[in-house]
């Protein structure tokens, strides 16, 4: 078994803390190469901010040698966390723990309530005695990432999270209040259209329900997944250049900024990472 204190990472618990008191989130990117890898660290050095690194099941072994890098870019003491994201299953995130991870998450958010409460608690139980910190889900959010997808969303409901972290002792809570993975987080028919620009303009994430989990837990973190801007300068290169991103459109930054000036501490990132890495392909080779 690998500590990730042995590899120089941190957990989320500081972390978080500090995020909450200070009223902005901390960016967790997803990757899927060492080049991705490699810009988040760059990033993360140059603005000196703390950062997630996460992996779904798939990605996992891309994520060694962070710590050594973001060094070798003159940051001494890095704060670099390496989190799985969308655990499906205990012996998952057993295996991320005991190679190094220093965070997990358990998504049971598709299983019965009973059951997303004892896997959670089992996840929990294993890794609090290597001091990991875990992320629950309580909500479903729509879309695809890698191997998770689902076709509808349902919000978190307000009335479940105080037993739910109270019974299964998460570090933090991924919640859904209209955030979706992909890059198409909302159909045409849900959006509107600016008469200016033309664009689809999305609906507004349910800040209600935010503001009432809030109140059954306050100044306890709270994940956003899905929250990916999409930035329509990046889709428009890749159309440009012969992609189809027809529709495509995400969160708007000033609703992730709202969310941030509450408990949400943790904000997911993947779809932009993969948009700015297309729309920068074209340009290059041309």
């Amino acid at each position: 078994m690998v500590s990730y204190k042995e590899l120089g990472l941190v957990n989320t618990r500081k972390m978080f803390a500090k995020a909450v008191d200070g009223g902005y989130a901390i960016p967790a990117f997803n990757f899927n190469n060492m080049e991705q890898m490699q810009a988040i660290i760059m990033a993360a050095v140059e603005t000196k901010s703390p950062v997630i690194l996460q992996v779904s099941k798939g990605a996992r072994n891309y994520a060694k040698g962070a710590v050594e890098y973001a060094k070798e870019l003159g940051c001494a003491h890095p704060e670099i966390v390496l989190h799985l994201d969308h655990g499906d299953s205990f012996e998952l995130c057993k295996s991320c723990i005991d190679m190094g991870f220093s965070s997990v998450m358990i998504d049971g958010s598709a299983l019965p309530y009973d059951e997303n409460v004892a896997l959670t608690r089992k996840v929990v139980d294993y890794a609090h005695q290597y001091d990991v910190t875990v992320e629950g889900e309580l909500g479903v959010l729509a879309g695809v990432e890698e191997e998770v997808s689902a076709a509808e969303s349902h919000y978190t409901k307000p009335e479940e999270v105080i037993d739910f972290v109270t019974k299964t002792g998460v570090d933090s809570l991924a919640i859904s209040i209209g955030t979706s993975h992909g890059a198409y987080k909302f159909t045409p028919e849900q959006c509107t259209v600016d008469p200016v620009t033309g664009r689809l303009v999305p609906p507004p994430l349910a800040f209600d329900v935010l503001e009432a989990i809030e109140k059954k837990l306050p100044g306890f973190p709270i994940v956003l997944h899905g929250s990916s801007s999409v930035p329509q300068d990046e889709v428009d290169t890749i159309n440009q250049y012969g992609g189809s991103l027809k529709a495509a459109v995400g969160i708007p930054e000033e609703q992730l900024r709202k969310a941030a000036k509450s408990a949400v501490c943790k904000i997911n990132i993947d779809s932009d990472s993969r948009l700015a890495m297309t729309a920068s392909l074209p340009p290059a080779t041309a």
